[in-house]
């Protein structure tokens, strides 16, 4: 038996290492935004649960969900000045 590969042999060799290099890369950027949306939902908690605490004494309060939290995760501290925009417009 030869040891060699057929043309076609190494051709498909090289373009499966190019399709997974492609896939690990493709996944490294989807995990990596994945986690940084975590994060900053997690960040989103704290924030609510600080404004939640602190806006007590001068009366400004959001509820802590998922909802609250992942927009203020995405938009950041804008994103807490959106929900009490919301907040406002639907309670006057």
């Amino acid at each position: 038996m030869p040891a060699t590969l057929s043309m076609e042999a190494i051709a498909t060799l090289a373009a499966l290492g190019i399709i997974l290099i492609l896939c690990i890369v493709l996944f490294r950027k989807v995990i990596g935004c994945f986690l940084r949306l975590v994060l900053n939902t997690i960040c989103g908690f704290v924030l609510l649960f600080a404004l939640n605490f602190l806006g007590g004494f001068i009366g400004i309060s959001l509820g802590i969900n998922w909802f609250n939290a992942i927009v203020v995760g995405i938009f950041g501290l804008p994103g807490v000045g959106l929900l009490l925009i919301l907040q406002w417009l639907l309670i006057v």
